[in-house]
């Protein structure tokens, strides 16, 4: 398979990682490829952008099987609010097609957010920057490559 700009900034940065295909299910979220690579939801990252009240995007890094409180993100980034973007809006942030999102490699350098506990995990699976397709790595390269800010603001999933 040819590389996503995602691969490619690993390579850059010499981190070491595996490669995991799964058969990608609109709207499927982390439940599909956590059942398809046979590891927990929990150790699936989902990658979200979402935007400010200035319309700024940002990344926010979550378990699997955890929500985001858009409340909490919000105070713990000095921000007024925190929203979701539109699909087409995260895709022009990201350079990334929705449901393929990487942190790795997007097209404008955006400001990362990640869930601390995700950091307590041995190995994650993290989205490679295509639809069915992830890398799996030791969580503590994101902290090397991305410089990302630590918060808590896991929801348990309804």
């Amino acid at each position: 398979m040819a590389d996503t700009p995602a691969t490619t900034f690993l390579k850059a940065h010499a981190v070491g990682y595996t490669e995991h295909h799964y058969e990608y299910v609109e709207h499927g979220g982390t439940g599909v490829s956590s059942d398809s690579l046979g590891v927990p939801e929990h150790d699936v990252v989902k990658t979200l952008v979402m935007e400010d009240e200035d319309a700024k995007p940002l990344i926010v890094l979550m378990h699997g099987d955890r929500k985001v409180s858009t409340k909490n993100l919000a105070r713990q980034a000095g921000r007024k609010r925190i929203a979701p973007c539109r699909p087409e809006a995260a895709q022009r942030h990201s350079g990334y097609q929705v449901g393929g999102t990487s942190p790795f490699g997007t097209r404008k350098k955006l400001p990362v957010y990640m869930e601390r506990s995700i950091l307590d995990l041995p190995k994650i699976y993290i989205n490679g920057g295509r639809r069915g397709f992830l890398v799996g790595m030791a969580p503590g390269e994101i902290v090397r490559t991305l410089a990302p800010r630590l918060v808590e603001v896991a929801l348990a999933e309804d």
